[in-house]
Formats: C-alpha cells, sequence, structure tokens
C-alpha cells in the first residue's frame, strides 16, 4: 500500500503528525506561557477557604474563644464553691448565735437574728450559684452554639467585671482575678475572630 510521496508538499505525511500551528485531533491543546494548564478541557475551581463549605468560615475554635471558655469554667467552679461557703458560713453562725442565746437571758432576739442571718446567706449563696450555673452553661454552648452564646459571654463578663470592682472597694485584693478574667472574657468573645466563629453558618 503507498503512503504517497513523501516529497509532495501536498501528500499525507509521515507519522500522522498534524501540521505546525494546528491542534492535532485527540492531544490537548497547550495553554499559553504564564497561563496554567487545565485538565480535561474544564476550567479549575478555586479552592474553597475556611469550615463548612463556606470561604472565611473558622473550621476551628480560635484560640481566644478557647481561653474565654475555660476562663468561664474556671469562674462558674469557683463560684460554685463560693455559693457552697456561704451556705455553710450561714449555717455555722447560725449555730453560733444560737449556742449564745441559750446562755443568755435576752429573749428570742438572738434566735431571730440567726434565723435572719442563715436566710441571708442562704440567698446569697442561690445567686451566686445562679451565676455559676449561668457561666458553665455559657462556655458548654462555645462548641455549637450562635452569636445569643457570645453576648451572654460578654454580658456575664460585665457582670462579674463590675461586682469585683465593687468587691474591689472592700479591700478584697482576690477581686483583682476575677476583674481580669471578665475583662479578658469581653475582650476574646468581642473580637473579630469570636464573632466570625458564633456567627459561622450551619447546615
Amino acid at each position: 500500500m503507498s503512503f504517497g510521496d513523501p516529497n509532495n508538499p501536498y501528500g499525507q505525511q509521515q507519522g500522522g503528525q498534524p501540521p505546525q500551528g494546528q491542534p492535532g485531533y485527540g492531544y490537548p491543546q497547550q495553554a499559553p506561557q504564564g497561563v496554567p494548564q487545565q485538565g480535561y478541557g474544564y476550567p479549575q475551581a478555586p479552592p474553597v477557604q475556611g469550615g463548612y463549605g463556606f470561604p472565611g468560615a473558622p473550621a476551628e475554635m480560635p484560640g481566644g474563644v478557647k481561653a474565654a471558655r475555660i476562663m468561664l469554667y474556671v469562674l462558674g467552679g469557683f463560684q460554685v464553691i463560693g455559693a457552697i461557703l456561704m451556705v455553710a458560713g450561714g449555717a455555722w453562725l447560725s449555730d453560733k448565735l444560737t449556742e449564745t442565746d441559750a446562755y443568755s437571758s435576752s429573749g428570742t432576739s438572738s434566735e431571730d437574728v440567726a434565723d435572719l442571718s442563715m436566710g441571708v446567706f442562704v440567698i446569697l449563696g442561690v445567686l451566686v450559684l445562679g451565676f455559676a450555673l449561668w457561666a458553665i452553661l455559657t462556655a458548654a454552648k462555645f462548641t455549637s452554639g450562635r452569636n445569643g452564646v457570645r453576648i451572654s459571654a460578654i454580658v456575664y463578663g460585665s457582670v462579674v467585671t463590675l461586682f469585683s470592682l465593687i468587691s474591689l472597694l472592700t479591700t478584697n485584693v482576690f477581686a483583682l482575678i476575677s476583674i481580669a478574667l471578665g475583662i479578658m472574657i469581653i475582650v476574646f468573645c468581642a473580637k473579630q475572630d469570636g464573632a466570625a466563629w458564633f456567627q459561622r453558618p450551619r447546615y
């Protein structure tokens, strides 16, 4: 079988190579210099950054948010201990006042004072325990909570800071610790990465 004259410019070229400058059938085209090579003729989609399939959505809890969560747990734990000590202190004070009344002839006034003091300490203990549960429940929802959890943490930090400043005026040096923790909770939750974490889309 003849394949044509190799010297004939109009004949079939040997090797089946297409003429220069023309793309061959079945061969991928070469991209111009400076243009990235595309696969199978389809443009490549840009990589999606961030988690949950949305650009900019944080895939992991930011470090500041983690720190604020730990501080909420710490403050909540200390407040639980404080509530228990308040109730125990009220019971101890009530017993002492009752014993004092047993050795005195002043009537029932000491017993009334004992009951009143016990009631005051119990009420304070319940309030402190409520603050502790507020902190602990807020911290527990940091993983799946929405922007309301962030607002709750900021409000809690503000309340703790305010009451700690009042306590500091009574020469309570330990209030400095809760002031520092409350301010850091506010700052970490109010930062941009904290807002992005709590406002991320969920599907």
